[in-house]
């Protein structure tokens, strides 16, 4: 009896996976269906410090940031993965994405705040190790507390827009005399 009982579980079990399989292979890749995967890489990618290359960041980032992309293309759609080098008290301004940004500290200190105005007192801090996930649409800002490193990853195309369009360095007129 035992025996007959396990065998029918596991070719219910068996039946039951074919079904989902089978409805993997046929549904469609589309937001209400995350859990089907993105199309795989062409190649694979291997980082090491030594080999990293890194250089300005974009403009979308004040003067004194360095950056490096490591696999990806941040400005297509697509999975992507960069990294930001800032400066001790590096600020970037409150600002929001498109897409949910995954945030690990690899190395320093690094502060994160929520909100639509920079509130250093309420920042949270992140030693090397951590991790924040900021979805699509939050306003938030940042700081380095020490000088950092964050890796960043996410669905590209990236684009990075600030509450206030004054705090924009890709837009800012520099002061007279400059």
């Amino acid at each position: 009896m035992r025996r007959i009982v396990l065998t029918v579980g596991m070719l219910l079990a068996l039946g039951i996976a074919g079904v989902v399989v089978a409805q993997d292979a046929t549904t469609p890749a589309t937001p209400a269906n995350p859990a089907t995967p993105a199309a795989p890489a062409k190649e694979h990618v291997i980082a090491t410090p030594a080999g990293i290359k890194w250089g300005d960041a974009p403009p979308a980032f004040e003067k004194g940031a360095t950056f490096t992309v490591i696999s990806g293309d941040p400005s297509q759609a697509g999975p992507f993965v960069v990294r930001l080098k800032m400066p001790a008290r590096f600020k970037i301004a409150p600002h929001f994405h498109p897409s949910d940004e995954n945030v690990t500290v690899i190395s320093g200190t690094f502060m994160i705040g929520m909100g639509e105005k920079f509130d250093a007192a309420t920042m949270k801090s992140l030693p090397a190790g951590g991790f924040v996930l900021l979805p699509a649409e939050m306003r938030h800002y940042a700081m380095a507390k020490t000088p950092v490193v964050v890796q960043v990853h996410g669905m590209g195309p990236f684009a990075l827009t600030y509450v206030n369009s004054e705090d924009d360095p890709r837009t800012r007129t520099a002061p007279a005399g400059k």
